[in-house]
């Protein structure tokens, strides 16, 4: 395929169920740690996706929807009227730029959390520590053991969920993502190394990917299956995850929900190449969003658009991009035009406040 059909494949006007997507780019959700303390989203993160509103759908960043569900300093919550208000900003601002609809990723911690960030024991479905050590506002500390989620706590953690999806909705989202993925809460109680619960919770695949599934129908059940998505990412080690029955347990996840009619399905870190990928396209009838794997902390020269190009061709609807969109504020103008993309400048600046790297990417000089 060559490069200007690939672009055209790109960049065509699509859809995603009701609503009319200027391009096939998603902007993927990534966690910048500009919030305030208390996990209200900031004026600068409205300047920061409205910089960005070029996307044809951007999915924001995870946000919390309870305290004990914090991950790390400084991540966005939506559990309170200051958090629904502080959204509403950011939703308005990117409208404001010609943005196209936004949804926000839902996202509980587990045992990826610290006392230090949210004051409380970190809750996850074993007692089983995270392996490595969590950033607090003091540095870096051991991870605690967290506290086994009783069933009274599986069910309000679900009705979290439920209630931080209609603050979304409230603030303006066009729908919300729930995030079952990268070795948070619903991955951890998919995963045979951090899930050693022996209820119905637990053990086989069916109880295992059973709290996801219910999450995914309550949230469905509070604003409507055509604003509810769900992120995975089979395979993926991060956060002391593994995966070892991942070719039975994700057809068995997305066969569960396949025929509920929701938004979309996200699968990060896809690879066209692996057979489950191509398992779980045939199984989802609806809309596939696939994130590709880019090289750690790089951009490549094309700003990701081979990549995109081999998913697209593999069954792939919509393609999520992080870091190209990180740096480049206006990439499907780059994209377009063929012209060169920013290179990230580091991890430290993603995590660190203010503006610096954050805000102050430059868009493409074409007079220059």
């Amino acid at each position: 395929m060559s490069n200007e059909t690939s672009t055209a494949l790109l960049l065509a006007p699509t859809r995603l169920g009701a609503h009319e997507l200027a391009n096939r780019l998603v902007m993927a959700p990534m966690t910048r740690n500009r919030a305030e303390a208390d996990g209200t989203a900031t004026p600068l993160m409205a300047e920061y996706y409205a910089q960005r509103a070029s996307a044809g759908l951007i999915i924001a960043e995870a946000s919390t929807p309870n305290k004990v569900g914090q991950t790390y300093p400084n991540i966005t919550a939506l559990h309170t009227d200051a958090h629904t208000a502080g959204w509403r900003q950011v939703t308005k601002a990117v409208q404001a730029a010609g943005g196209g609809p936004m949804f926000l990723q839902i996202q509980h911690g587990g045992r990826v959390g610290h006392p230090d960030n949210s004051g409380l024991t970190p809750i996850a479905p074993s007692p089983i520590p995270l392996p490595e050590p969590i950033h607090t506002p003091a540095g870096r500390q051991e991870a605690v053991a967290p506290r086994e989620m009783t069933t009274a706590d599986i069910r309000q953690t679900v009705r979290d969920f439920a209630a931080a999806a209609r603050r979304a909705v409230d603030a303006g989202f066009a729908g919300v993502e729930v995030h079952s993925a990268n070795g948070y809460l619903l991955h951890q109680f998919l995963a045979p190394n951090t899930n050693h619960r022996t209820d119905s919770y637990g053990g086989s695949v069916a109880g295992r990917i059973r709290f996801t599934t219910e999450v995914l129908d309550a949230v469905a059940d509070a604003i409507g299956p055509d604003r509810t998505g769900l992120r995975i990412s089979p395979g993926n080690t991060v956060n002391g995850i593994s995966d070892t029955d991942a070719d039975e347990l994700y057809p068995a996840l997305v066969e569960a929900n396949a025929g509920k009619n929701l938004a979309y399905l996200h699968i990060a870190f896809a690879d066209p190449a692996q057979r489950l990928f191509g398992r779980l396209r045939r199984i989802w009838s609806g809309a596939l969003i696939a994130n590709p794997v880019l090289p750690a902390d790089q951009i490549p020269a094309d700003g990701g658009q081979e990549a995109a190009t081999r998913l697209l061709t593999a069954g792939a609807d919509l393609i999520a991009l992080g870091r190209p969109f990180l740096a480049n504020p206006d990439l499907v103008e780059r994209l377009r035009t063929g012209a060169p993309v920013n290179a990230v400048r580091g991890r430290y600046a993603m995590y660190t406040g203010g503006p610096t790297g954050y805000t102050d990417y430059p868009s493409y000089n074409h007079n220059a």
